[in-house]
């Protein structure tokens, strides 16, 4: 088989980083494998090793990647807030927050050093774009974050929505 054109490499860069974030999210740094990410990319085990060099180069890559698919998509529609507290967007996490989806691995330092900076600028970026006159607004982050995260952890039980539902409050009080 032939080498594939610069494109090509390219198209199955973004295909592997956009396909990691999504399960890194669902199940965890931990909880996946170099070989799960180039599955469900269409990619062979052979050729992630082409384009990274380790699972933790990935991993820094598909952080970033998620966070900047967040700011365009609140830059485009700032109402996808309102959906933020809610049931639907607890369930998936997937395609959800990264704040929120890489928030337990990156704290056990899953993913190395590298993911620890992606997150933490990330993370900061999302205070930026909440906040107003240049001020980040992390208090409004680490509301909506801890409460997303909380109703996670307590899906199926009578606190779930009402730690939603609280925060939203709090922040709607601001």
């Amino acid at each position: 088989m032939g080498r594939v054109s610069q494109a090509q490499a390219r198209e199955n860069r973004e295909r592997i980083v956009a396909t990691a974030a999504r399960l890194l999210r669902e199940k965890g740094i931990n909880g996946i494998s170099v070989a799960d990410v180039s599955a469900a990319a269409g990619l062979t085990h052979g050729g992630f090793y082409k384009q990274f060099e380790s699972k933790e180069a990935l991993v820094s890559e598909a952080i970033a990647y998620a966070f900047a698919q967040q700011a365009t998509r609140l830059e485009a529609d700032p109402t996808l807030l309102d959906g933020y507290l809610t049931p639907e967007h607890r369930d998936t996490p997937g395609t959800g927050c990264p704040a929120a989806g890489f928030a337990g691995d990156v704290a056990r330092a899953a993913g190395g050093e590298a993911a620890r900076q992606s997150y933490a600028d990330g993370v900061a970026a999302y205070a930026r774009m909440l906040g107003t006159d240049d001020e980040p607004d992390l208090a409004a982050v680490s509301m909506m974050v801890g409460a997303l995260i909380l109703s996670r952890a307590t899906a199926g039980t009578e606190i779930s929505e009402h730690l939603l539902a609280a925060a939203k409050q709090a922040l709607d009080e601001r």
